[in-house]
């Protein structure tokens, strides 16, 4: 008997083009082995699409930050900024705004988003202390709500990592992110900036959970330096960002890994259109009469004050979803 294989080659056989184009893509695709492997192939093809639906909004997100930073690239060609040194200068509102108005379509339709409290922040300078999401794309959103609001810029203290990451040079300096020692802190708020910190950090990123527990540890220079500026201390919290986006929960080798590198090895997933409203907080005034230690610990409750207000413990995805439809928002 002859083969398909010979029939197709040799055309003993009549066979249609059609019959002989099947074999051939039978071949090229293994069809027999994956009839074999058919489970195993099953199982791989689920998970990719599980990693794919885990991870896509956290890296569409990314995307979008470096799309960013690649417009700003092509703005600053122009002669006017060409003329300038300074990153904050007003020549770049331009930019900005363009910036902040995609950030806040995106806040609006993927998140619902809502900031509430805005008259808590002073005219002048001041500390805004928040709590730290697993991705901080909430405060990306507070802050492009606030510049098209108020016009307003709020410098950013971040982990020293951040300016690590290659790239994003232009977009941190623009939109005013700085690592934060005592010296830029207490320059900003001299010349009347709002500078921004989360206490928690990378650690409160990485570790937390829904139970939205503050993780400062021993973190008290955000006090000390709102002191020694003589400004108030705004706490500020954002409802759901636990539940947008997460951490996997197995954490004993990943906290090893971060405590040795100061480097976050943890992937966040997620990316659920649940509802995000910022909430900002009353400002906690200046005191001459209060210690470093009495600030922080104000501070804290003040920022936990905020959550146990607006947030139901343990973070529940499925109301946060259902958060959406809800018209009627807790008080402020």
């Amino acid at each position: 008997m002859i083969g398909r294989k010979e029939s197709c080659a040799s055309g003993q056989l009549p066979m249609t083009y059609l019959n002989c184009l099947a074999y051939v893509l039978e071949e090229w695709t293994a069809v027999e082995y994956l009839k074999k492997y058919f489970f195993h192939v099953v199982i791989i093809s689920v998970t990719i699409s599980a990693m794919l639906i885990f991870f896509i909004v956290p890296l569409t997100i990314l995307f979008f930050i470096y799309l960013t930073n690649v417009l700003l690239l092509i703005y600053q060609r122009s002669d006017e900024v060409k003329a300038t040194k300074d990153p904050l200068s007003e020549v770049w509102d331009s930019a900005r705004k363009t910036v902040a108005s995609f950030w806040d379509i995106y806040a609006r339709i993927w998140h619902g988003y809502e900031l509430h409290g805005v008259e808590n922040l002073p005219e002048g300078p001041g500390i805004l202390v928040y709590y730290h999401g697993a991705i901080p794309i909430d405060y990306l959103y507070f802050l492009s709500r606030l510049f098209l609001w108020k016009k307003r810029l709020c410098l950013s203290v971040a982990d020293h990592f951040v300016f690590r990451l290659p790239g994003l040079k232009l977009l941190l300096e623009v939109t005013g992110v700085m690592p934060g020692t005592r010296e830029e802190c207490l320059s900003a708020l001299k010349n009347g900036h709002l500078v921004s910190i989360s206490p928690g950090g990378v650690r409160e990123a990485l570790f937390s959970d829904e139970s939205y527990q503050l993780m400062w540890g021993n973190r008290k220079g955000f006090a000390q330096v709102a002191l020694d500026a003589k400004v108030p201390i705004i706490p500020m919290y954002t409802q759901n960002v636990r539940e947008g986006y997460r951490m996997f929960k197995e954490r004993r080798f990943f906290r090893k890994l971060y405590e040795s590198t100061r480097l976050p090895f943890t992937p966040p997933y997620g990316g659920l259109p649940v509802k995000f409203r910022t909430y900002i907080g009353e400002p906690i005034p200046y005191d001459p009469n209060i210690t470093t230690d009495e600030l922080v610990e104000k501070t804290k409750s003040a920022v936990q004050a905020l959550i146990k207000k607006h947030q139901t413990i343990p973070g529940s995805i499925w109301k946060a979803l259902m958060d959406r439809f809800d018209r009627h928002r807790k008080s402020d």
